[in-house]
């Protein structure tokens, strides 16, 4: 009797948390973030904790890294599962992801996080090519198939050169390969001309050039903030990162 009694108070308890957690949420946008090339949802794993503990509800998408209109695909299905209003993230690729997926109705602001931010009928590929070859990009590997991916020694040193070795190993080993055709993929739309937008510039950035994504910041007329970091500042500087999408959904929750 008493194991029945502490199983129910406990599932009563886990109720009333629940219910009280969903009752903050309501309150503020959810918060869906787009990882990109080379990584996989889990890029954003110490940011999540610091969204939820502001009352924000959060879902990390997981993209297939095939093509945009694959990934977008994917961004718009955990968009469509948020009872309102959606401030969608990207980082790097996903920052094409959001552009094209934040056309929906429901994304109330976007979030580029050291991102492409294309315009509509604009690849991620053009977007660079009056800037020099970024480091880490000179070193991707391409298998049979054409997909591509970093080598371990790269992804430490250009990818992910202010995180410790072992984190960056692992990010090695968990990384999402992307198919190059991809990059040549165009959003039908740029979210970003009907949204508010913030940018979060990688002041050391060796997978996209900073001054490109300086040039991108001022061009979506984003809200900009700009870190010291490598391309991964959701894992180097996660507070901050956390900061700039909070603010993005307190103006959106007005």
């Amino acid at each position: 009797m008493k194991a029945r009694h502490l199983l129910s108070s406990l599932a009563l308890g886990a109720s009333l948390l629940a219910g009280g957690h969903a009752a903050v949420a309501a309150d503020l946008p959810a918060v869906v973030l787009v990882h990109g090339a080379f990584a996989d949802g889990s890029d954003w794993a110490k940011v999540i904790p610091l969204l939820q503990a502001q009352g924000v509800h959060v879902t990390a998408v997981q993209n297939g890294l095939e093509s945009l209109a694959g990934d977008a695909a994917a961004a718009r299905r955990a968009i469509d599962n948020q009872p309102g209003k959606v401030v969608l993230v990207g980082h790097s690729w996903g920052g094409a992801v959001i552009t094209e997926a934040g056309l929906d109705d429901k994304v109330a602001a976007l979030v580029y996080v050291a991102a492409f931010a294309p315009d509509a009928g604009q690849s991620v590929g053009e977007l660079g090519k009056d800037y020099p070859t970024p480091p880490g990009i000179q070193k991707l590997v391409a298998d049979a198939k054409g997909w591509l991916s970093l080598p371990p020694q790269a992804l430490a040193e250009d990818f992910a050169q202010d995180v410790p070795a072992a984190q960056a190993a692992v990010m090695a080993v968990t990384q999402g390969p992307i198919q190059s055709k991809a990059f040549g993929d165009k959003p039908s739309g740029a979210a970003w001309k009907t949204r508010p937008s913030w940018y979060i510039v990688s002041a050391n950035d060796r997978m996209i050039a900073p001054d490109l994504e300086r040039a991108m910041a001022k061009k979506i007329g984003a809200t900009t903030t700009t870190l010291p970091t490598s391309h991964v500042p959701q894992q180097s500087r996660p507070a901050d990162v956390a900061a700039v999408i909070l603010a993005a959904v307190k103006a959106s929750a007005k």
